[in-house]
């Protein structure tokens, strides 16, 4: 068997010499993610009032209303995330919002109008948006903490944990009536 020859002091200069490339290489990464997850917020300010129009429930209605609203304020955060590192906003179709937001729009034409069966479906549906979110904010979190890039990291952070309350919120609907309803529902 040929043994590794190579010395892990002699990877870690080879790597430190290539410092600067494998930084472009991660920054490439960062706005490649902030152009992703730019076109799903967009993408969801389409979805969110389909949505509402869609459930029984006031305060799911409401909360998805509010969501709206908080996510045209992410929106103009990630935009001023772009003009901190001297770019123009850019949108890169993400795949897994449209997969999600076609899944959340058959659950809305396959269950019931006027059903807490639906509003529970839609629960889950925005779940996932905000799971998919929580996971998207969180690694560019990250990212800019690694590049040093503590103003985006806040910026990021703020609308991460923004994220997270939804979720809670979403949670919180489920559990204090929405699913006791639906599970209390039959087909007619």
């Amino acid at each position: 068997m040929p043994r590794n020859t190579k010395s892990p002091v002699a990877g870690k200069t080879a790597s430190k010499s290539s410092s600067k490339s494998e930084e472009t290489m991660l920054k490439e990464l960062f706005v490649d993610e902030l152009k992703d997850i730019y076109w799903a917020e967009k993408h969801l300010t389409k979805a969110l009032p389909k949505m509402k129009k869609a459930c029984t429930s006031e305060e799911l209605a409401n909360a998805f209303d509010e969501h709206l609203a908080v996510t045209q304020q992410q929106i103009g955060r990630l935009e001023e995330v772009f003009e901190i590192l001297d770019m123009a906003a850019r949108a890169k179709k993400c795949e897994a919002m449209e997969g999600l937001v076609k899944e959340a729009e058959g659950l809305m034409e396959e269950l019931p109008k006027g059903s807490m069966v639906r509003d529970a479906g839609l629960i889950i549906a925005a779940q996932k948006v905000e799971h998919y979110e929580i996971a998207a904010y969180g690694s560019l979190v990250q990212l800019a903490k690694t590049m040093g890039e503590n103003e985006i990291a806040d910026l990021l952070q703020e609308t991460l944990d923004e994220e997270k309350e939804a979720d809670q919120l979403l949670t919180e609907l489920a559990i204090s009536g929405i699913n006791i309803g639906a599970e209390g529902e039959t087909e007619d």
